[in-house]
């Protein structure tokens, strides 16, 4: 498995564990899925100004949202003949996920957490149209993210 985190933005400083962070949580995701074989899977930070752009080129919205994902579901050949699912893309609002974790009175991890998770679980087919559909993908979240070890002492 093979996730990668990039920073497309400057408005909010990103920690290496703020990085760490978003990756386990993609991973945790990722193997509550159980899928066979090597998934690659990419997460970008960006900032609101970004964001706005993609939710209004993609989803109509003129505003910044939290989170989108982009499904790929694309297989790439190795060299070794093995493939390569290339499960796409995870894009966080920085500036978006820090307002909601001061609003919720969390760290800035914890939110990032949530987030990737929830865009990671759309990647995997999960979706939240129906009321019965969003609980079952809140459940799946909760799960996921009490795997995970949020708020080591010391981290913003």
């Amino acid at each position: 498995m093979t996730v990668i985190v990039q920073n497309r933005q400057e408005k909010v400083p990103v920690t290496d564990v703020l990085g760490l962070t978003a990756r386990r949580a993609a991973e945790a995701a990722l193997n509550s899925a159980a899928l066979p074989g090597e998934v690659e899977l990419g997460i970008t930070f960006v900032d609101d100004a970004a964001m706005q752009e993609l939710n209004h080129r993609y989803r109509g919205k003129n505003e910044p949202t939290d989170v989108l994902s982009f499904p790929m579901g694309e297989e790439e050949p190795q060299e070794d003949g093995s493939r390569v699912l290339l499960l796409g893309d995870v894009v966080v609002s920085l500036e978006t996920a820090l307002r909601s974790a001061r609003a919720l009175q969390r760290v800035l991890a914890e939110e990032v957490a949530k987030l990737v998770v929830h865009g990671t679980l759309h990647l995997l087919g999960c979706d939240h149209e129906t009321g019965e559909d969003a609980a079952r993908m809140r459940g799946k979240e909760e799960e996921i993210l009490n795997t995970m070890v949020l708020n080591p002492p010391g981290v913003e």
